[in-house]
């Protein structure tokens, strides 16, 4: 077996000085990271509502997204705490399943807007957001108004209610402001998307904190992004009046870089983890291996190969390390399921290699022990973010990572050569995404958004809470104590939940309909379908979904749940109209 130890040598040795560098490098941000350093005073909810509102426009890019976009939608412009905005969703003229979802809610909310694409789709993402952009200007000549700022989004996004509200607070000082992306937990087992979520938690607590201390520019990451109109102009007028490049798989990257390259200013809000929640944009990342690769395959073709085709290793040597950053892992892609097997190897045959000379023993022992500290450092981001039972898996998430990442590495080369020979052009890749139930992500507590409201006084909710009694809910002590309304308490629920709040108008409401579910379901979880349209079952109801709602009805439901929130007289008249009057229980 000696041929087989030399084989081994050979490998480990090479695969062992880039671990080395890569795994320094990393430990490098690690060290800035637990510098001591001055934290800039987050922003309490009085000073952000005091802050005068500048007017966004919120883009939405759509590619046959009508089973998410309706909920996403209705969930936005229920739940954001903000005045002055609009949404400009993009659709395109052979997705007409899509514009049809986008234009239902349209017709229920002003401030929502249809922008059709002149062309047919899919192309790319940038070149959707520029079919938006020019749909927004002609809507603001029409009616003689401007918006400052363009906030990007997706159609998966659980918008983080205070999002524009950080927008244009920090907008007074940067052109270019970030707001935290984080994917909702998962179960243990799903592997593929607990990948994402250990990565995102390391990439957002650590990595993008250091690189703004340290100068470097920000790459967008493409949802929750806000962007100084003004500088994305600026940038347009620099190449032939485009705003976002639509040759660009990841426009959002390059829109970062651009700007920074252009001196404007770049902000991340800092995760911050308390009891009112975290403050971020949360979705639910590709849960399968197939649709994984495919969205990775396109960040490494834009992000590694077309960045380093448009850019080279051009600059001053802090961006080239930056540039290094982004691009090593293409690398470290193909060569870690390899270092995997290697060292699985080299324990098998741990005596033989033990008689290795001195100085490879010892780099292989320096090369483990910077493995092992990158696998702490991401178990207690992880921890930090969905908690230490969730963390436990990260080593074997990390070697599952790596085959995924190995498949999107082989995808994203072979796709971009192909391009190179003109033999196919590169678009935008489809992901089939998932919008999370109702109340799933909330990150404001009631009481925070009864302040927010000015329902009632920070005060007067601590007082509250230090009398409520066990059992009761803060709402319904509230309402019970005549210190809150019914009115204003449900205001305050929609708002929680992102649920639109109210009776549906007459013509909406299907008698049929109301017999979808069997009346003993719709009178044991207080819920009253109403529509049935495009596959989902519209309901009211005066309560929350939970978990536990959710999991019997769609026992007994086989269409997607959409649920509109009503006061309790009001869904109990509409019941006792649909359903009958509520039996009584003889004694």
């Amino acid at each position: 077996m000696a041929w087989c130890d030399q084989w081994l040598l050979g490998c480990l040795i090479p695969l062992a000085l880039w671990t080395l560098a890569s795994g320094l490098d990393d430990l490098f941000i690690l060290f800035v990271w637990c510098l001591p350093r001055r934290k800039r005073p987050k922003p309490t909810s009085a000073a952000l509502a005091r802050t005068p509102e500048r007017r966004i426009a919120i883009f939405v890019p759509l590619w046959r997204e009508d089973r998410v976009i309706g909920q996403m939608l209705q969930r936005t412009l229920s739940a954001v705490c903000y005045e002055k905005y609009d949404i400009f969703a993009g659709v395109y003229p052979n997705d007409e399943a899509t514009a049809s979802a986008v234009r239902e809610v349209a017709a229920r909310w002003p401030r929502l807007h249809v922008a059709t694409v002149p062309h047919e789709g899919p192309t790319s993402k940038g070149d959707c957001l520029n079919a938006i952009y020019n749909d927004m200007t002609a809507w603001e000549a029409a009616r003689g108004v401007r918006f400052e700022i363009i906030l990007t989004h997706d159609a998966e996004d659980l918008v983080y209610a205070d999002s524009l509200r950080l927008i244009n607070w920090f907008s007074r000082d940067y052109e270019m402001v970030q707001i935290p992306v984080l994917p909702l937990p998962t179960p243990f087992r799903e592997f593929t998307h607990g990948v994402y979520c250990d990565e995102f938690a390391e990439f957002q607590l650590k990595d993008l904190v250091v690189r703004r201390l340290l100068g470097g520019f920000l790459p967008a990451n493409g949802v929750g992004t806000g962007f100084e109109r003004d500088a994305l102009e600026a940038l347009a007028a620099a190449r032939g009046g485009v705003l976002f490049d639509p040759s660009c798989l990841t426009e959002d990257y390059e829109t970062g870089y651009r700007l920074h390259q252009f001196g404007y200013r770049q902000m991340f809000v800092p995760i911050e983890i308390d009891g009112a929640g975290i403050a971020a944009t949360r979705e639910f990342f590709p849960r399968r291996w197939k649709a994984a690769v495919r969205q990775r395959s396109r960040w490494i073709t834009g992000i590694v190969l077309q960045g380093w085709q448009r850019h080279g290793w051009r600059g001053p040597a802090w961006r080239m390390y930056w540039f290094w950053r982004d691009r090593k892992g293409i690398v470290g892609n193909l060569l870690s399921p390899l270092s995997n097997l290697l060292f699985l190897a080299g324990l098998w045959r741990w005596r033989e290699l033990a008689k290795t000379p001195p100085a490879v023993a010892g780099l292989c022992s320096i090369t483990l022990l910077v493995a092992a500290a990158h696998v702490l450092i991401r178990g207690r981001s992880s921890a930090m973010i969905y908690g230490w039972k969730f963390a436990l898996g990260v080593p074997f998430r990390m070697l599952w990572g790596n085959l995924v990442n190995l498949a999107a590495t082989g995808m994203a080369l072979r796709g971009f050569v192909a391009s190179m020979a003109g033999l196919r052009k590169l678009t935008w890749t489809k992901t089939d995404h998932v919008y999370p139930p109702a109340g799933a992500g909330a990150n404001l507590r009631l009481g925070e958004v009864l302040v927010r409201l000015r329902c009632l006084s920070a005060a007067q909710i601590q007082a509250a809470l230090a009398v409520q009694p066990r059992g009761v809910r803060l709402g319904e002590y509230l309402v019970q104590s005549e210190q809150l309304s019914e009115e204003n308490l449900y205001r305050a629920l929609s708002q929680q939940a992102g649920l639109e709040l109210g009776l549906p108008r007459a013509g909406e409401v299907s008698a049929p309909a109301t017999h979808a579910l069997p009346a003993n379901t719709s009178r044991r979880w207080r819920v009253l379908p109403y529509r049935v349209s495009a596959g989902q079952m519209h309901l009211l109801t005066p309560e929350i979904p939970t978990s536990e709602m959710l999991r019997h009805l769609e026992e007994v439901a086989t269409l997607e749940l959409r649920f509109r929130l009503v006061q309790p007289h009001d869904y109990d008249r509409m019941a006792d109209r649909y359903l009958g009057p509520q039996p009584t229980v003889g004694r």
